[in-house]
């Protein structure tokens, strides 16, 4: 098996710190939003997201994600304020209750995602890719912080599926770019279940290791998914499995991330996955 080359570095805060390339590295999913498609109002008190961030951590979390907008299908789209209202809180006392743990913040606005940064974010998750308010990459560049590039349209409508997908993520690569945000901060994520079917996800699946030739780091988030619960014809609270077979997939062709609601069994996959695929030590990582 021909191993890919991975993008090693080691990002540093106040006191948090994560160390991209010697394994792979776990975002757990915390959704403070009423409507999400799969844990909508059990996490959108300050309380119970922050037991179910210490629960992450427990189970071998790297980065806890938060997010104040479902991003399921038909979902109503929030306001501004209204995601600040929901996000910042929550932000804040995670940072005071374990300063030592990277957050990320799932958003797409600009002023949010800056917001959340002077809280105590640490990194920006895009699904827009900053094409949605390009802003967003001139935020990254200002704070020095890593950006998480997903790959969406507004409409299904490819030519070369594959070939278009890695097109539209290199666009979002060099907006990022242009803005001045430095190489090294630059993941990309291909966006599985975003203006996609069916089809289209089983192979973007398969073609994973063409995104990680890019040469940036790739972060896959597969979790519960709807192409996992009609392969399977499962209720949601059954696909853990179904997951961690995508994360495995994932992990074998390169990406570096993988962003999951089931903290304790995905880690567990990807210890293994990384014990049986690579070296304990990815010594042919290249540091960034």
């Amino acid at each position: 098996m021909l191993q890919p080359t991975f993008w090693k570095h080691t990002y540093k805060w106040n006191q948090a710190e994560l160390i991209l390339g010697n394994r792979t590295l776990v975002q757990g999913i915390l959704n403070v939003t009423p409507d999400s498609f799969s844990d909508g109002g059990c996490y959108d008190r300050i309380d119970r997201a922050i037991e179910h961030a210490k629960e992450m951590v427990a189970q071998g979390v790297d980065i806890i994600d938060i997010g104040g907008e479902s991003t399921r299908p038909g979902h109503e789209p929030v306001g501004e304020a209204e995601e600040l209202r929901r996000v910042i809180p929550v932000i804040e006392a995670l940072h005071e209750a374990m300063p030592h743990i990277p957050l990320s913040i799932d958003t797409y606005k600009a002023e949010v995602g800056r917001q959340a940064l002077e809280a105590g974010a640490h990194i920006l998750n895009d699904i827009w890719g900053c094409k949605r308010e390009p802003e967003m990459a001139r935020v990254a560049a200002s704070y020095g912080c890593p950006i998480i590039l997903m790959h969406n349209r507004p409409e299904r409508n490819y030519e070369r599926y594959v070939d278009d997908v890695k097109r539209d993520l290199l666009e979002s690569v060099a907006i990022a770019k242009a803005a001045g945000v430095e190489e090294r901060n630059i993941w990309l994520d291909p966006g599985i279940g975003f203006a996609k079917d069916y089809e289209d996800n089983l192979e973007l699946m398969h073609h994973l290791d063409e995104l990680v030739e890019l040469g940036y780091p790739v972060l896959l988030g597969t979790s519960r998914k709807r192409f996992i619960r009609e392969t399977l014809q499962l209720p949601m609270d059954a696909l853990i499995q179904g997951t961690a077979a995508t994360v495995a997939l994932g992990v074998a062709q390169g990406c570096q991330i993988v962003r999951v609601h089931d903290v304790a069994e995905i880690a567990q996959t990807v210890r293994m996955c990384d014990a049986m695929l690579y070296p304990r030590e990815r010594n042919g990582a290249a540091e960034k």
